[in-house]
Order: structure tokens, then sequence, then C-alpha cells
């Protein structure tokens, strides 16, 4: 799911856990972890938020969390940031966290 400025706040509204993967197009390991990112958003489906952040697009949520590297994955619960990662890492640490917030 692709998070924008525009969607963000009806999609917290849903009340889900959410994991959101903020990148750019510009950045290899963005591209490496793209598709761990995008298997955990079907995986995960119907149980939490899987979400993409195009920091060039979204340049509003990129400032109001603080986001200074890419990747940088945050992990939300209610609204609020609980853990993140930033970095490259494995698809398995990547669900660990989210496993951890369901």
């Amino acid at each position: 799911m692709v998070i924008n400025d525009e969607n963000f706040e009806s999609v917290v509204a849903e009340g889900k856990p959410m994991m959101l993967d903020f990148w750019a197009t510009w950045c290899g390991p963005c591209k490496k972890i793209g598709p761990d990112i995008e298997a955990l958003a079907v995986e995960y489906e119907g149980r939490a938020i899987v979400g993409k952040v195009n920091v060039e697009e979204a340049d509003g949520l990129a400032s109001k969390f603080g986001i200074r590297n890419v990747p940088t994955v945050l992990y939300m619960k209610n609204g609020e940031v609980v853990d993140k990662i930033v970095g490259a890492t494995t698809k398995a640490k990547f669900e660990e966290k989210l496993q951890a917030i369901l």
C-alpha cells in the first residue's frame, strides 16, 4: 500500500498495527528490501498495514517522523511509533518486529 501525506491519517484511523517503509527511488538498499516488504504486505493483509512511503513524494511524513536515512522502517501501534529499523536487514528481522506489535 502506498502511504502519502494525503492518506496517512485515514490509514491510521483503521486502527491496525502498521509497518511503514520510508524509501527513495535512488536508494540501493531500499530496492534490495522492497520485495521483502511487498511480500510481508501480502502475508499480513487484514492483520496489519504494511505500507511504502516515498520520501520524495511524501516529504511531510518524512519530516513528521524525522526520517534522515532511507530505508527506515517504522512500526506503529495505536498511531504511535513503537519500534524502527534503519537500514537494510533480512525479511525475518522485519517480520519479527511486525509480529511483536500484532
